[in-house]
């Protein structure tokens, strides 16, 4: 029985040892497998980088062959925009009862813009209202109308911000005010 024990000892220590064996090609595949995903995404950031890049250098290729306003020290000034909340006017009827619903976005030439109409949004809501309910679904479904109503609304908020001047022989003047443009985001005809 002595030698069945020593006998025994040594199998087992050598079942021990195949399992370890194993574990280490395991150990290598796997870190083996690792490594190419780390490389093959690493390699696929670079070449989405580098065209990211490219797209960057076109871009700047655009803004110097039309260069953006600048202020006085030379820095690009960015646009600003201010949201309205929505408006909903009755139409003039033309066949039955017509309703405006329109979301505004107000583009202003610079930040400074945005309190002085922030300042003047309960006189310039009101305007704006009644300059929508003045109106004919007729005269604001096609896109010229829709173009005229977009500059009637910049001249109305700028009117507000900065009210026209009357020059020496009495004439009302209009001066240039903050807004540069009215966008429509939202404009439904019912």
């Amino acid at each position: 029985m002595a030698k069945d024990a020593k006998d025994a000892k040594p199998v087992e220590e050598g079942a021990a040892e195949a399992p370890k064996k194993k574990s280490k090609k395991l150990l290598i595949i796997i870190l083996a497998a690792v490594l190419v995903l780390v490389l093959a995404g690493g390699g696929a950031a670079y070449v989405l980088l580098k065209k990211t890049d490219h797209a960057d250098d076109e871009e700047s290729a655009d803004e110097t062959a039309a260069p953006a306003k600048k202020k006085k020290d030379g820095h690009e000034v960015p646009p600003v925009f201010v949201s309205l909340e929505p408006f909903t006017v009755n139409l003039i009827p033309e066949t039955g009862d017509q309703y405006l619903q329109v979301v505004l976005s107000v583009e202003l030439e610079d930040p400074l813009g945005e309190a002085a109409v922030k300042g003047q949004m309960p006189k310039i809501r009101n305007n704006i209202t009644l300059l929508l309910s003045s109106k004919k679904a007729s005269e604001l479904l096609p896109k010229e109308g829709k173009e005229r109503l977009a500059e009637s609304l910049k001249d109305e908020i700028n009117s507000v911000i900065e009210p026209p001047k009357k020059n020496k022989k009495g004439e009302s003047v209009a001066t240039e005010g903050p807004v540069k443009s009215v966008l429509f985001t939202s404009f439904i005809i019912q």
